[in-house]
């Protein structure tokens, strides 16, 4: 019974949503960098490179010579299947830069106009405890006017 009430707080968390909605989406979007890398991508380039379908490279190790490699798995041949390992990769490689695509815009919706250099040039004020640029003699929050230490160890002027 303490099993089944653990999983159902985990469930419904908010990150075990978000995380079964991003599998869902991302098994989705999966299937539609497939169609575009095997349907569109990859057919033009196979033409212009020397008329062949990436999906028919294969080494047969069987030292046959077979038409395609459709033709060499209906004989039974073991194969290096190159061309589909080729296709995998830039599936791949799509899937990978397009989250980061919108990793990257999530995490400039969460934190607008900051960058990770930002954070580390900010200090705490003490009476309002909101971040303030490291150099800051008044509070540009709540307009306080720092202690002699703290504006001691910056250059003289403020943030509005």
């Amino acid at each position: 019974m303490r099993l089944l009430q653990e999983f159902r707080e985990f469930a419904v968390r908010g990150n075990a949503v978000d995380m079964g909605v991003g599998v869902v989406l991302g098994a989705a979007f999966s299937g539609l960098i497939d169609s575009f890398v095997s349907d569109i991508l990859l057919p033009p380039i196979g033409v212009i490179l020397t008329k062949m379908n990436f999906e028919n490279l294969y080494i047969s190790l069987t030292g046959e010579t077979f038409a395609s490699l459709a033709e060499a798995k209906v004989a039974g041949a073991a194969t290096i299947n190159y061309g589909i390992f080729i296709t995998a990769s830039i599936r791949f490689l799509l899937v990978l830069f397009t989250v980061f695509l919108v990793v990257r815009q999530i995490n400039r919706w969460r934190k607008p106009h900051k960058s990770p250099m930002d954070s580390l040039m900010k200090k705490e004020c003490p009476y309002c405890c909101l971040p303030i640029p490291q150099p800051a003699i008044v509070c540009p929050n709540c307009a306080s006017t720092l202690s002699n230490e703290e504006s001691e160890q910056s250059p003289r002027w403020f943030v509005r």
